[in-house]
């Protein structure tokens, strides 16, 4: 439909668009209603007709009541489009004192439920008109408004002359946005929802339907589907237990949220089983999870999103049971008896929860001191303070100090709660459209952080039509707030933003393998992410470490694939790790994994051990290296980024910022160390002379490890291998390497082989040193540089393939229905893909070796691009 020009309002032929719109909306409301969904919020288009109605004489009362409403509950609100045309309308009639269809005080009431952004100035400017019952009313608005960043020193310098600007600030200065929300009630009446073992956050919000995430409603009728049989009418089922008995339904779990960083796993519970949140489409708050573990990234995105997450002792609760959750007193009572306790953890959980977040929470506490301390006043004792950890006399590890560093102190301790700053963000397309639509809500015209960037590796291989509109809108939005975008087929994010890393900073990212091989990152969902990226700092609790320490020398034919193996399966010898997913150990659980012993590795090689921190369920990961290894990787990556300028990559600015950053640590190259009384929740010792074998990954657990000899070994584990993939962000360009020596003049390939790079830049080098050609001949399949089979959203190996994989996790289903899938090195699944099975230990140590005999200096080398003639992009 046109949009309807302001000239146009007033002609003869109006009447007739206007009933056309309404008719299509409603058209589009009645689809989804049929899936039993909302409709989506107002597009701009939409509600620019929806406002050309609300001015035209030829509407009728019945089409302004319709398109009324339409404003006030279905637009987005913070930055978005049509919120600004939103805020513009009524800020238009709030300064005219004209009623159209909204009264004034109508006007300035609804601006007041906007959260932040457009509708910020408008009501700062009714702060001082004539009609003081306006003001006031704009005065309440704000009052209530939170996301303000520079228009804080506006009122505060209007509020010197201005009653009503003095006491906005005072009532941020006493907490009224906080104090006038509910508290957490003492009792909660809940109904179990419970999945037994494990539920990861592909069970949640399954790759294979990652272009609807950014549509919550929709992508939450996939939640499950791939776990349970008649997941929908279980859902309906216990949602039906529930309201009979007056109840709000608990996601219960022994295992939950393990895996990937999704926001949409979370926002898919919420869907379900939270509550409606007043002038905010399509997005509710306030769901509960129980879960014996859960998953340290998945309770931070229960956290930033609202929900209450608890971790409990579940085993005494089952599908249906109706109990009551005493918040206070820490029990679990059924029929009146305690089952279970809990510990809310941490301390401000309860004021998250009743704040709608953590995020809110922290801008809305930020506000109320910024307030006080304009006003003279001591700090707030209205919020609950995290407690510091008690004083300790020993050193700090290196996790603790890079955090320390980026908190303007020396160290930081376990448990300890700080915001330290942010200096780079990654954002890939999967969680994009939900990071941007968070980006909005936060009301942000540019960002904080010093590097954010955005990558399309999840979708560019096999785009949906949903995926096209994202590739082409989301860059310029990333860019016009001063972020990097790249490019569809660019590749892997890992990849890239790995390469734009400062040594000793901290970072995070929309992606669990978000783990920097320099510096360290705490990965997070897409609204910490978007957080992160607006503010330039995140929230966390300082978690322990467990330090890896490795000595000795590799044997022939071990690689950094088993190396990244050997950590699971020493932790599981030493009984701090278990495969069974009941009462299971996980001594990496919300820790930060610390690496030592390897400091001479290639940074690309580094980042192997840091990226499968991930499937450790670690919080983080720092790597110990050397300081040449980490000036050869900036030297390449600063030609790299004076590439990405000449080839118009954007933004500009912040990519010439970021090379001159390297340059100047370069030029004073000194890196962070521990301290040798440092203290760690455990020390894993490892012997790289006792690895005399591969370890892999086994179907389908990536904790759960085995030798070569082991898995051949027992009966129970397929052998025959159908598929091969060389792929993912655990690769490099020697693997590509490797493996096609291997393959090397041995025919088509007993398995399907796969072949994804990690980047174009991969891609083009291996093309010219005539691989590709290599693995054409092995009849391998060749994918576009990105994520391909890893991520599961796009190709899928054939239903119940055992398959040899190099990527990063291998749940059930992940990479194809029914799939077994083994996790290891390139050079194993070379080996593989010439033999048709697993091979025995004897004939690896024979084939391998001697297939890369005298040639594992040119295998091994990495893409310095400083070192590439002529190199460009």
């Amino acid at each position: 439909m046109k949009i309807l020009r302001e000239e146009q309002v007033m002609s003869t032929g109006t009447q007739e668009q206007f009933a056309q719109f309404i008719t299509q909306y409603n058209q589009a409301k009645a689809q989804r209603q049929q899936e039993g969904i909302p409709p989506l919020p107002l597009t701009k288009e939409q509600t620019q007709n929806a406002i050309a109605i609300c001015k035209s004489t030829e509407s009728s009362d019945e089409q302004k009541a319709f398109v009324k409403d339409l404003l006030i509950h279905r637009v987005s609100p913070g930055v978005d489009d049509s919120a600004k045309l939103k805020a513009e309308f009524l800020a238009e009639i709030l300064q005219s004192g004209k009623t159209q269809v909204f009264s004034p005080q109508e006007a300035a009431t609804y601006l007041g439920t906007m959260l932040g952004g457009y509708n910020v100035m408008p009501l700062i400017e009714g702060l001082s008109l004539q009609d003081t019952n306006l003001a006031k009313i704009c005065a309440q608005g704000l009052k209530h408004t939170l996301l303000l960043y520079s228009n804080f020193d506006t009122i505060a310098k209007l509020s010197q002359t201005n009653p009503l600007a003095k006491e906005v600030l005072l009532s941020w200065a006493e907490a009224e946005w906080f104090l006038s929300k509910p508290e957490l009630p003492e009792i909660l009446k809940v109904c179990i929802f419970k999945i037994d073992g494990e539920t990861n956050t592909d069970d949640l919000s399954p790759a294979s339907d990652a272009f609807t995430r950014s549509d919550i409603p929709l992508h939450a009728k996939a939640m499950l589907k791939v776990r349970i049989e008649n997941y929908e009418q279980r859902i309906q089922n216990i949602k039906q237990i529930a309201q009979k008995h007056n109840a709000q339904v608990a996601y219960t779990g022994d295992v939950v949220g393990t895996g990937s960083s999704r926001k949409s796993a979370c926002n898919s519970i919420m869907w379900h089983f939270g509550n409606e949140i007043p002038y905010i489409p399509n997005k509710r708050g306030g769901a509960i999870v129980l879960g014996s573990v859960i998953a340290p990234i998945f309770f931070n995105t229960c956290q930033d999103s609202g929900a209450l997450p608890i971790v409990v002792d579940v085993r005494s609760l089952n599908e249906g049971d109706i109990i009551e959750i005493h918040t206070k007193e820490g029990a679990i009572k059924k029929e009146g008896k305690v089952i279970a306790n809990f510990e809310l953890n941490p301390v401000t959980l309860s004021d998250e929860f009743r704040t709608g977040g953590r995020i809110p929470l922290i801008i809305g506490r930020d506000l109320t001191n910024k307030a006080r301390k304009f006003l003279n006043l001591p700090p707030s004792e209205v919020f609950k303070r995290p407690k510091d950890p008690i004083s300790k006399a020993c050193g700090y590890t290196l996790a603790q100090k890079i955090v320390g560093r980026a908190c303007g102190v020396e160290g930081i301790r376990p448990g300890t709660y700080c915001e330290p700053k942010t200096t780079t963000v990654g954002s890939q397309d999967t969680t994009g459209a939900m990071t941007r639509d968070e980006i909005k809500e936060l009301a942000a015209i540019n960002f904080g952080a010093d590097f954010v960037m955005q990558s399309f590796c999840h979708t560019a291989a096999y785009p949906k039509p949903a995926d096209v509109s994202l590739h082409a809108t989301l860059p310029d939005f990333i860019s016009s707030k001063g972020g990097v975008s790249l490019h569809p087929k660019d590749g892997v994010i890992h990849s890239w933003l790995n390469r734009f890393c400062l040594p000793d900073t901290l970072g995070t990212g929309g992606d669990s393998h978000t783990r920097f091989p320099i510096g360290i990152s705490f990965p997070a969902g897409s609204g910490l992410v978007a957080f992160a990226a607006v503010t330039g700092s995140m929230p966390l609790d300082m978690p322990e470490s467990v330090l890896v320490r490795f000595s000795g020398k590799l044997n022939p034919g071990i690689t950094l694939r088993d190396l990244v193996n050997a950590i699971p399966y020493y932790a599981i010898k030493q009984g701090l790790l278990t495969v069974e997913k009941k009462g299971k150990k996980n001594i990496f659980s919300g820790r930060i994994l610390e690496i030592e012993g390897l400091g001479d590795l290639k940074v690309e090689q580094a980042f192997e051990l840091s990226d499968a921190s991930a499937e450790r369920s670690a919080a983080a990961c720092s790597v110990r290296l050397n300081k040449e290894p980490i000036i050869e990787y900036l030297q390449s990556n600063i030609v790299l980024i004076e590439s990405m300028i000449k080839e118009g990559y954007k933004d500009k600015k912040t990519l010439q910022r970021r090379a001159d950053k390297m340059k100047e640590w370069i030029a004073n190259p000194v890196l962070l160390e521990p301290d040798s009384d440092a203290e760690y929740a455990a020390v894993i010792e490892i012997n790289l002379a006792e690895i005399k074998e591969p370890i892999l990954a086994c179907p389908n657990d990536p904790d759960d490890v085995a030798t070569l000899s082991e898995i051949l070994s027992d009966s129970k584990r397929p052998k025959n291998i159908d598929e091969v993939f060389i792929g993912s962000c655990m690769t490099n360009i020697g693997h590509f390497r490797a493996f096609g020596e291997i393959v090397k003049n041995e025919g088509q390939s007993k398995t399907q082989i796969w072949i994804a790079p990690p980047t174009k830049m991969d891609e083009k080098e291996l093309t010219k040193e005539g691989y590709f050609s290599v693995f054409g001949a092995a009849g391998a399949r060749l994918e576009a540089p990105g994520c391909s089979l890893c991520m599961g959203n796009q190709a899928r190996v054939r239903d119940n393939a055992v398959v040899f994989s190099t990527s990063t996790r291998n749940f059930d289903n992940r990479m194809g229905k029914g799939a077994q899938v083994y996790l290891g090195s390139a050079e194993l699944g070379g080996v593989c893909a010439v033999l048709g099975r697993l091979p025995s230990v004897q004939e690896y140590l024979e084939l391998m070796p001697n297939k890369l005999q005298g040639k594992n200096e040119q295998i091994y080398s990495y893409l310095n691009f400083d070192k590439i003639p002529n190199f460009s992009l």
